[in-house]
């Protein structure tokens, strides 16, 4: 059952979410997705700041490099937006 929290998390418009489910990393509310955009298929962990606002980016980071979606070695991208933090990973080319 996804809570009310992640009801307004935005979808670019060219980006298709292929999966979504509400999840724990660390102690924290996280969504977690699937997507495809423009031949690139990835996962993000999405945050709601209020839930991060003690964290650092690296801080951030280590909770969902500990969470078992990271495939090993894989690179992160983390961009903080005015309601949401987005931990981008598992990147493929199509």
């Amino acid at each position: 059952m996804m809570s009310k929290k992640f009801d307004n998390v935005p979808v670019e418009k060219d980006t298709r979410i292929l999966f979504r489910k509400e999840e724990k990393i660390g102690n924290y509310d996280a969504l977690h997705e699937k997507w495809n955009w423009e031949g690139i298929k990835a996962e993000s962990i999405i945050f709601a700041n209020d839930d991060i606002s003690d964290l650092t980016d690296e801080e951030i980071e280590q909770e969902v490099r500990k969470s078992e979606f990271v495939k090993k070695g894989s690179s992160i991208t983390l961009k903080r937006s005015e309601v949401f933090t987005y931990v981008n990973f598992n990147f493929e080319t199509t």
